[in-house]
C-alpha cells in the first residue's frame, strides 16, 4: 500500500502553519521565533531524508512510515507554537525534547539501523544518532537565538537539559527499533 499521503500531509499541515505565522502580522505568540528561517529550514530537513533514499536506493519502496515518523516532530513544534503551548505550558518545551526525540530517532532507526545483527547495535546507533541530532539542534538553537541575547540567562541549563532530554528520546527510540526489527517482528510491522 503507498502510504505517500502520511508523510505529505505532514509536511502540508507544517508549512501551512508556517506560512501563517510568518505572512500574518500581528501574531505575538510567533515574534522573536524566527518563523521565516524555519518556513525555510523545516521543510528542506523534512524532505531531506527521502530525497536522500530516492538518490541511493531510487527503485526500491520507499518507507513511508519513518518518513512520517522522521517529519513529525517538526508538525508538532510549529503546532506547539501555534497553540502557544511553549509560553502557556511550563513543561512543553522539555517534554518535546523528549517526545519529538521519539519517532525522529525511531525513523531513522528503522532506516539505517534495521539491518544490524545484534539488537544492542541497534540501540546504540540510534541513541548516537539521537544525541547528535540533539546537539545539533541545540547548536541552532544558539544561532537562532541565544546568541543575540534573547535567552542568555537560562541556556546553559536549559541547553544542558534539551540535550539530555532528547539523547534518552534516542535511547528509547533505539530500544523500539531494536525491538521492531527483530526478524520475528518485522511480518508484523504496519
Amino acid at each position: 500500500m503507498n502510504r505517500i499521503w502520511l508523510p505529505a500531509a505532514i509536511l502540508v499541515a507544517t508549512e501551512a502553519q508556517l506560512a501563517v505565522a510568518e505572512f500574518v502580522p500581528g501574531i505575538e505568540r510567533f515574534e522573536g521565533k524566527a518563523f521565516g528561517a524555519r518556513l525555510i529550514a523545516y521543510p528542506v530537513l523534512m524532505v531531506l531524508v527521502p530525497a536522500i533514499w530516492w538518490l541511493v536506493r531510487r527503485g526500491e519502496r520507499p518507507p513511508w512510515g519513518a518518513f512520517a515518523l522522521i517529519m513529525v516532530p517538526f508538525l508538532v513544534d510549529v503546532t506547539g507554537n501555534s497553540l502557544d503551548l511553549y509560553d502557556s505550558v511550563v513543561w512543553w518545551d522539555d517534554a518535546n525534547h523528549f517526545v519529538n526525540w521519539v519517532p525522529l530517532s525511531l525513523g531513522i532507526g528503522l532506516l539505517v539501523a534495521a539491518g544490524l545483527p545484534r539488537a544492542w547495535q541497534k540501540v546504540v546507533m540510534v541513541a548516537g544518532i539521537g544525541a547528535l541530532l540533539a546537539i545539533a539542534w541545540e547548536l541552532g538553537e544558539w544561532w537562532t537565538f541565544i546568541r543575540h541575547g534573547t535567552e542568555l540567562a537560562t541556556a546553559y541549563e536549559d541547553t544542558l537539559g534539551d540535550e539530555a532530554l532528547g539523547s534518552a528520546g534516542a535511547v528509547v527510540a533505539g530500544v523500539l527499533t531494536a525491538v521492531l526489527t527483530r526478524p520475528d517482528a518485522v511480518d508484523a510491522r504496519p
